[in-house]
C-alpha cells in the first residue's frame, strides 16, 4: 500500500524473526517469540516474552500489541495489557506480556507467533479545563446501565 507508514524493525539478536501478514487482508503482523530457553507459563501466570526485535515507527502513528486469537481460544494465552502499545519515539526490545489463563502450562519456544501487531494512526487531543461538561442524556450511567437483554430497554 503507498500511504502506508514504514516499519523499520532492528534484530536485536540474530535469530529474531521479522513480523509477518500471514495472509493478504490480514490488518495483523504475527511476531515471533525470542526467549533465551524456552519458556513456560502454568496457569495464571504471566511473563514478558522478548522478541529480539526493536522498531522505528513514523510519527503519527502507533503499533497496538493485540493477542492471537488462535492462542487465546484454545490455549487460553491472552495479553495481560490489551491492546498494547508502542509509540513512535519508542526503540528498545519490544517485549509481549502474556498471560496463560487456560488450564494447563503452556510452553513458548524461538519462533513461536505469539502476538499480532496493528499499525493505526494517532489523534492526540487538546487538554482543556473546564468547570461544567455539556448535558447528555446518559449522563453519568455507567458500566452496565444498559443492561443485557432488550427488556432491559423497554
Amino acid at each position: 500500500m503507498e500511504n502506508s507508514p514504514v516499519l523499520k524493525f532492528k534484530k536485536l539478536h540474530p535469530q529474531a524473526v521479522l513480523p509477518v501478514y500471514m495472509t493478504e487482508l490480514a490488518a495483523g503482523l504475527d511476531i515471533c517469540a525470542m526467549p533465551e530457553a524456552s519458556l513456560e507459563l502454568d496457569p495464571g501466570e504471566r511473563a514478558l516474552v522478548p522478541t529480539g526485535l526493536s522498531v522505528a515507527i513514523e510519527p503519527g502513528y502507533e503499533i497496538q500489541v493485540r493477542p492471537r486469537s488462535g492462542l487465546a481460544l484454545r490455549q487460553g494465552i491472552t495479553l495481560v495489557n490489551s491492546p498494547g502499545t508502542i509509540d513512535a519515539d519508542y526503540r528498545g526490545e519490544i517485549g509481549i506480556i502474556v498471560i496463560n489463563h487456560g488450564h494447563e502450562p503452556f510452553q513458548i519456544k524461538t519462533g513461536d507467533r505469539i502476538a499480532q501487531l496493528v499499525v493505526a494512526p494517532v489523534s492526540r487531543g487538546r487538554i482543556e479545563l473546564v468547570d461544567q461538561l455539556p448535558e447528555t442524556p446518559r449522563g453519568a450511567g455507567g458500566f452496565g446501565h444498559t443492561g443485557v437483554g432488550e427488556a432491559d430497554h423497554e
